[in-house]
């Protein structure tokens, strides 16, 4: 399904997103991740196919795919007033979230600090599930020191783009599709300008600004966590740590997938979240 794109202003902001499925259908947001994410590379191929039983909301995050830059320093914080602006201002109540990466940690946020505006709650390779640095020991120094000048290498590289993709996905999810789709969106201007503000924010030597683990306990939405099992970034016995401690949760662990569910192993994920988010909500019982 194509879908309509659009365009929503918050604050002095133009947020550009797709929205698809029936316009009766329960809402579902989709949100991306970082780096050289939008949301037509995570969801290009999970938005079409959860359109065909669900109102689809797929956007663009400030500073990401077609919308503006961001207005001030992009902190986890920031995107969650951002995606509390957007659900005001396309008019959804209670949608379900999906997120992966990035957009994972955004919508644990939002669901912990707006319990009653969400729906369900799909958490994909998500971030705030642990205050250390994961994965590669480079993390730290392209996050925090030298992300300036690597990311404008990365941007002028296809294969510098291929090494990161690699770093990123499981070796037998690269694909020339994804490769592609990664070149066309480090050609935006501004490319990982906003990603790499969100580092030099969110990262210090200390680790992780981020981190939900001492309050998923109080998590009251009913929550999915899916994770590759491979995933190099946030290690999946992190996310089978949340899953011991949120109340109503289930957890999937996908085989042969690294940090990029959605885009690594899309059928899969359609498979586990599509059921997820069409069963009956049992809160309250």
């Amino acid at each position: 399904m194509v879908g309509s794109r659009r365009t929503v202003r918050i604050g002095r902001v133009a947020v550009s997103y797709i929205v698809s499925g029936p316009e009766n259908a329960p809402p579902v947001v989709l949100l991306h991740g970082g780096g050289f994410d939008a949301t037509t590379v995570s969801w290009r191929d999970v938005r079409p196919a959860l359109s065909e039983s669900f109102r689809v909301y797929a956007l663009d995050w400030p500073g990401y795919g077609e919308s503006d830059p961001p207005e001030r320093t992009p902190t986890t914080e920031y995107y969650i007033e951002v995606l509390d602006g957007f659900l005001d201002a396309v008019g959804v109540e209670q949608p379900a979230l999906v997120g992966v990466s990035l957009g994972g940690g955004i919508a644990l946020g939002y669901a912990l600090a707006h319990p009653a505006r969400v729906h369900r709650l799909v958490a994909i390779d998500s971030h705030g599930l642990g205050s250390t640095v994961p994965g590669h020991p480079i993390t730290l120094i392209l996050g925090v020191s030298l992300s300036t000048p690597l990311w404008w290498l990365v941007r002028r590289s296809r294969l510098l783009a291929l090494l990161s993709v690699c770093l990123t996905v499981h070796p037998s999810n690269i694909t020339a599709d994804l490769l592609n789709d990664v070149l066309v969106q480090l050609e935006r201007p501004d490319a990982t300008d906003a990603w790499q503000a969100f580092q030099r924010a969110e990262l210090d030597r200390w680790g992780v600004r981020t981190n939900y683990v001492d309050v998923l306990h109080t998590l009251s939405v009913p929550t999915l966590f899916v994770h590759g099992e491979h995933d190099a970034f946030v290690p999946v016995d992190w996310a089978q740590r949340a899953a011991m401690l949120v109340p109503s949760v289930e957890l999937r662990v996908l085989s042969e997938c690294g940090h990029w569910a959605p885009r690594e192993r899309p059928d899969a994920v359609v498979d586990v979240v599509r059921p997820f988010l069409a069963s009956v909500d049992d809160r309250g019982k």
